[in-house]
């Protein structure tokens, strides 16, 4: 018997009907888990956090690009001014 390593449900997995590199799921909690070896079975989180973290990435990658549209538009009202 294996436990997840998110949860600690038990997680029935035959060793030889596993292969390395495989993606299960936990019944529990429904993490995604990696099998990294066999013999004994181990099982690695497949962080969705790596996922969450791009996602905020691209937001904040978003809100810069926003600002920094709002800096250009400054800049021309700036040089509007001057030019007057």
């Amino acid at each position: 018997m294996i436990r997840c390593p998110e949860c600690s449900a038990e997680i029935d997995v035959d060793e030889d009907e596993v292969e390395e590199g495989e993606i299960l799921s936990c019944p529990e909690c429904e993490s995604e888990l990696e099998v990294s070896q066999t013999h004994p079975v181990h099982l690695n989180l497949i962080s969705d956090d790596l996922d969450e973290e791009e996602d905020e990435d691209e937001a904040e990658g978003d809100l810069g690009d926003d600002e920094d549209l709002s800096g250009e538009d400054e800049e021309e009202d700036d040089e509007e001014e001057d030019e007057e």
